[in-house]
């Protein structure tokens, strides 16, 4: 049998053109007012797949998840929901349940009776209520806690709690409302492998909203990264970050140093451009015109620093002054001042307890890149 790790590194249906969509949102428009939430949007989600819907505040992501569970309707456009159209069908009738940011359980309720709500409206049998409720106390492993009342547990029992009602009607789709944005830093990022290994168990299809960029990065299949009301990009996190499709998302996840200059030579896979403190040469697929102006984005950790001039100083390297240190414990991020006044961010990882001779504050540097390691942008 295989483990729920080496399902999750096999599973890419969206590369099979054989694969159908489990969810697909097409041509969907919700306007309020004069005002588009979502423009023209059309979007596949593929069955067990963990897909999020990542983006700043107003950029549409909330507004989507809501017409997806029914709450909101679309001005226009059809959302198919395993081969059926669900625009139409009221949020109680639809195979999908909701996990908001709040939780909203009952103060009044046991732990047992919030995750049973929803079986007891939906009229099953109180044996099987029981059953039901036995088996998502032991799944998100609260067992001894289903006598207490909600302000009795910790801000991550409660989210368990929230979960176990969520997942209790067995929905096609859970639907998460940026479902860890109460806990702290540390229960949260061991909340998101939690949240990881119930998914691959039960083999739902799980669609995140969320603005947290380490958290879609972490737990999702693949991304969406949305920006007015229209997705910019859909890839998985590795592709997302390595390989953005503009300078929006290059500079929207994670960090990055955009490095601006004029083509000067492009064709047989290499871009090189001139302007500012580097000629970048690089390995890109990207073909722009010769004259044309373009950037080149690359990440902190993929500029090398070093006291001596690299071999070739003419492409991809600049001089420099370490402006500003952050020691982060695991890395430390170094800010250089280049000849023109700007300033690129590298960081370094801590990979030794202690390090003879470090880099300091105002001292002169070498910034270097290889050719393959950022991307060339032309938008």
């Amino acid at each position: 049998m295989k483990s729920l790790g080496n399902i999750r590194r096999s599973f890419a249906p969206w590369a099979d053109p054989q694969s159908k969509p489990f969810i697909s949102f097409r041509n969907i428009t919700k306007k309020f007012g004069d005002f588009t939430a979502v423009d023209n949007l059309t979007l596949d989600i593929y069955h067990r797949e963990f897909f999020a819907l990542l983006g700043a505040s107003g950029c549409g992501k909330s507004t989507l998840l809501r017409m997806l569970a029914g709450f909101e309707r679309p001005t226009s456009g059809e959302i198919i929901l395993d081969g059926q159209d669900i625009a139409a069908i009221p949020p109680y009738k639809r195979p999908v349940n909701m996990m908001f940011q709040s939780y909203a359980l009952f103060p009044h309720m046991t732990v047992e009776s919030n995750i049973g709500f929803g079986l007891r409206q939906d009229g099953m049998p109180k044996a099987e209520i029981g059953e039901r409720v036995q088996q998502m106390l032991k799944l998100v492993k609260l067992e001894q806690f289903a006598k207490r009342k909600p302000q009795q547990l910790s801000g991550g029992q409660r989210q368990r709690v929230a979960l176990a009602r969520s997942l209790a009607k067995r929905p096609k789709v859970l639907l998460l409302d940026e479902p860890l944005g109460a806990l702290d830093k540390k229960l949260r990022e061991e909340t998101q492998f939690e949240l990881m290994d119930l998914q691959q168990q039960l083999g739902l299809t799980f669609v995140v909203v969320t603005h947290d960029q380490e958290e879609a990065m972490t737990m999702a299949d693949r991304i969406a990264v949305m920006s007015h009301g229209k997705v910019v990009q859909v890839a998985t996190p590795a592709e997302i970050y390595e390989a953005p499709n503009s300078r929006f998302v290059a500079d929207f996840i994670g960090d990055v140093n955009i490095l601006e200059g004029n083509v000067k030579a492009a064709g047989n896979g290499r871009v090189e451009l001139a302007g500012g403190d580097f000629t970048v040469r690089a390995v890109s697929d990207a073909a722009p015109s010769v004259g044309t102006s373009a950037a080149f984005a690359i990440r902190p950790e993929k500029l090398k620093v070093s006291r001596t001039a690299p071999a070739d100083p003419a492409v991809n390297t600049s001089e420099g002054e370490i402006w500003d240190i952050a020691y982060l414990g695991d890395m430390t991020v170094l800010h250089i001042k280049l000849p023109s006044g700007k300033v690129v961010k590298t960081s370094m990882l801590n990979a030794q307890r202690e390090v003879e001779n470090p880099i300091g504050y105002d001292e002169k540097v070498w910034v270097s890149f290889a050719e393959t390691a950022g991307v060339v942008l032309r938008d």
